[in-house]
């Protein structure tokens, strides 16, 4: 939670992933939205934020209702595998994939609490990503005018990452961390594209 409010408050490139997005979460709600006691139920169960929790009950992608609880075999009970995610026109995930709906592999329980995902984006919370039935966050990020590249998701990229073929948030947070260091816009690292044709690599400018 610490990393992810410095990172936010000192435009240093963030790249969350799993608990790396809810803690970016849990993060925006204390110092952002003013919830000082804003927390995940996995941490702290009688919190009176609680921005993340458990998901008690969801479709899978093979249309099976799923079930669980905090007693839930834990294994039994994660979101595994691939998911699809739709992506919000105009956001840096959406530039990155270059694509309006994906599909990434999670290993996860816990997610953004429904209740919350209104007055998180009155706050300034974007939610750059969501489940086919908008029921699931799966992407939050900041907006360009606040953070030149602060991005996280539910989802492992790395799962399906490859040396030759990076995840394109890999790719992203690579270019937007080039870019802070060289002191230009992330726009001005001219992606190389790789001679085995395994797609752009944010390299030299």
């Amino acid at each position: 939670i610490a990393t992810a409010r410095y990172a936010r408050e000192n435009g240093i490139p963030y790249r969350g992933i799993c608990l790396g997005m809810q803690v970016a979460v849990i993060e925006f709600a204390r110092n952002v939205a003013g919830w000082e006691d804003a927390d995940s139920t996995e941490f702290t169960h009688d919190t009176q934020h609680p921005v993340v929790g458990l998901i008690t009950e969801w479709i899978t992608p093979e249309g099976r209702i799923e079930l669980r609880d905090e007693a839930s075999d834990l294994g039994g009970t994660m979101r595994l595998g691939g998911q699809v995610c739709q992506l919000k026109s105009g956001s840096k995930a959406r530039e990155a994939y270059g694509a309006a709906e994906i599909v990434e592999r999670h290993r996860h329980r816990y997610e953004v609490n429904n209740a919350y995902r209104e007055r998180l984006t009155s706050a300034g919370l974007v939610i750059s990503g969501l489940s086919p039935d908008e029921r699931l966050v799966e992407m939050v990020e900041l907006p360009e005018d606040v953070h030149p590249w602060f991005v996280a998701s539910q989802a492992h990229p790395e799962f399906k990452s490859r040396p030759d073929r990076p995840a394109p948030l890999f790719r992203a947070f690579v270019r937007a961390a080039i870019a802070r260091h060289e002191g230009v816009d992330r726009h001005d690292v001219t992606p190389v594209v790789d001679s085995r044709g395994g797609g752009a690599d944010p390299r030299a400018r």
